[in-house]
C-alpha cells in the first residue's frame, strides 16, 4: 500500500471517497476508484441499481478506512504507530488486526520465510527510481537483515511490539489481497450473486459473468507487458500474478528486479519472471504467487501444489511450468 508521506487518516479517507465513480454498462454495475495507490474495480450484476449503489457506498467506505488504518505512510495509522514505537513500546491492536497478524504468522511458516511483513528495512535500501541506479553496500544489507524476521515480532492478546529500533512492518504484500477478500465477503453477506473485485490486478470473483458460466481473467505476458498470453475461466476463485518484469534496472549487464528475497536481502535472481496463481482466496493467491517467485521454479511449484485449492503457472526465461490442476482453468495451448 503506497501513499504520499504526510497524509493523515482523514485525508486518505477523503481522497479515496472522492475518486469513486459509478458506471452502468451492458447490465453490469461497475464501481471504479483509487486506493492503495492502484485502480480498484468492482463489478456486479443480477441485482437492482439501488442495491448495487448501496453496496458500492459500503465498499468505498470500508476500503478507505482500511487503507487509512494500515498504510505505513500515514503516521497516525496503526502501522505508522507500530513502526514509530519500535524498540520502545507495545501498541494496542484491534481484534481484526490481531487476526490479520496471526494470519501473517501462518503465511510466514507456509512459505518458509519467503513472505515476511518485516522486510521493509531491506526494501528501503533498493531504489528502482534512482538515476543512475545503484546497488546497496553489503554492510548496509547485513545491518538491515538484523532488523528483519517475523520471529522477532512480539505479540500478545490485544498488543504487538517490535523489540528493536529500526524494525518496521509493511503489509504491502498482503493488504490489497486481504481487502479484495473482504469486499467479496461483503457482497456475499448482501446475497449478491455475481461479483468481480479487481484491486491492481489482484482479482477474486463470485458467481459468473453475464451470459457465461464463469469469469474470464487474462494473464499478462511477461515478455509483452500489457498483453495476455492466456486466460483462465474461474468462478468463486481468486487469481493473482507476481513478476519482476516491469520494475527493474541493469548494472554491468546484470538485471535487478524489484522483488526482494527477505532471507538474503537481494532481488530475486533465479530465472523466474512471473507467477500466476489460482486459489480460494485472493490473500492466498497473492502470497503464493510472490513466494513462489522468490523460492524458484522447483520449490515454487511444490508450494502451490501442496496448498489446498491452489493451481498456477511459473514463467521462466525459457518456458512455462504448470501445476497439475492449472489446465482445469486454462484452455489447451
Amino acid at each position: 500500500m503506497v501513499l504520499n508521506a504526510g497524509n493523515s487518516r482523514q485525508e486518505a479517507i477523503t481522497r479515496v471517497a472522492d475518486s469513486a465513480r459509478l458506471v452502468e454498462e451492458s447490465g453490469q454495475h461497475k464501481l471504479i476508484f483509487r486506493a492503495m495507490s492502484t485502480e480498484c474495480r468492482v463489478q456486479v450484476h443480477g441485482i437492482s441499481k439501488d442495491k448495487a449503489q448501496d453496496f458500492f457506498r459500503e465498499v468505498v467506505g470500508w476500503v478507505a478506512e482500511f487503507e487509512a488504518h494500515y498504510s505505513r505512510f500515514i503516521p497516525d495509522s496503526l502501522i505508522g504507530r507500530i513502526n514509530a514505537a519500535a524498540g520502545m513500546d507495545w501498541v494496542e491492536i484491534d481484534p481484526e488486526s490481531e487476526r490479520l497478524f496471526k494470519f501473517c504468522q501462518e503465511l510466514v511458516f507456509l512459505t518458509a520465510g519467503a513472505f515476511d511483513p518485516t522486510a521493509l528495512p531491506l526494501i528501503k535500501l533498493w531504489n528502482w527510481k534512482a538515476l543512475p541506479p545503484s546497488i546497496p553496500e553489503e554492510a548496509a544489507i547485513r545491518a538491515a537483515r538484523e532488523l528483519v524476521g517475523w520471529n522477532k515480532v512480539q505479540r500478545r492478546s490485544g498488543g504487538i511490539f517490535l523489540p528493536r529500533a529500526g524494525m518496521c512492518l509493511d503489509l504491502g504484500g498482503i493488504g490489497k489481497e486481504y481487502a479484495v477478500d473482504r469486499v467479496v465477503s461483503m457482497g456475499q453477506e448482501r446475497a449478491i450473486p455475481n461479483v468481480l473485485v479487481d484491486f491492481g490486478h489482484d482479482v477474486r470473483v463470485q458467481g459468473h459473468a453475464p451470459n457465461k458460466k464463469f469469469w474470464w481473467i487474462g494473464l499478462e505476458d511477461s515478455n509483452q507487458p500489457g498483453k495476455c498470453w492466456t486466460g483462465v475461466a474461474v468462478t468463486d476463485k481468486a487469481v493473482a500474478t507476481s513478476g519482476d518484469y516491469v520494475r527493474h534496472f541493469e548494472i554491468n549487464g546484470r538485471r535487478y528486479g524489484h522483488i526482494i528475497d527477505p532471507r538474503t536481502g537481494y532481488p530475486v535472481d533465479n530465472g523466474c519472471h512471473a507467477v500466476s496463481v489460482i486459489a480460494p482466496s485472493c490473500t492466498m493467491a497473492g502470497v503464493l504467487s510472490t513466494s513462489a517467485l522468490i523460492l524458484g521454479a522447483e520449490q515454487g511449484l511444490r508450494l502451490i501444489e501442496n496448498t489446498v485449492g491452489g493451481a498456477g503457472v511459473i514463467t521462466t526465461a525459457r518456458n512455462r511450468l504448470c501445476t497439475r490442476k492449472f489446465h482445469e482453468y486454462a484452455p489447451p495451448s
